[in-house]
């Protein structure tokens, strides 16, 4: 994205794992400025998400990190629900909440229920919400509406978390 607002050709984005890399970098330095540690939430949309889950148990298991909030997760290349990108899901430790549209390209509700996925995260579900959580035209759910909704599961997910001593 910084390469476009720079007037570059649109390019696709680096791996996951590339990215995780900045991601505990860019951590490990916050982390290491921080005077007060109040608990800490992580997450990202879309690939960000997908970027902060693989470095979540990690920072989860130090205590530096007390949940992941993921927004659109990728569970999947759209209309390619056969290329899975869960591995590291299904054993998640650290509490996650991923708030996912129900008719999501990504992953859709349907979809998603039935993978076996680590006992540590839940959904909230944005009614009718593509992965922008945009519903469609009279379906009886609105953007605001759905992005209301996705705010008070996230406030919710963040008051049950378990505090570090």
């Amino acid at each position: 994205m910084s390469a476009r607002r720079h007037g570059k050709a649109r390019r696709p984005p680096p791996k996951a794992q590339s990215l995780a890399d900045e991601y505990r970098d860019f951590l490990r330095g916050r982390l290491s400025q921080a005077r007060y540690r109040p608990p800490l939430v992580i997450g990202g949309k879309s690939l960000g998400g997908r970027v902060a889950s693989l470095v979540a148990d990690e920072f989860h298991q130090h205590k530096d990190v007390s949940g992941l909030v993921c927004f659109g997760y990728p569970f999947h290349p759209p209309r390619k629900p056969e290329r899975l990108r869960i591995e590291h899901l299904e054993k998640l430790r650290c509490p996650t909440l991923i708030v996912q549209g129900e008719r999501d390209p990504f992953g859709n509700r349907a979809e998603i229920e039935a993978l076996n996925l680590s006992e540590v995260i839940t959904f909230a579900w944005i009614g009718d919400g593509d992965h922008d959580f945009g519903p469609r035209s009279g379906s009886g759910f609105t953007r605001e509406g759905n992005l209301a909704a996705a705010a008070d599961a996230i406030a919710a997910f963040i008051a049950g978390l378990e505090r570090p001593r």
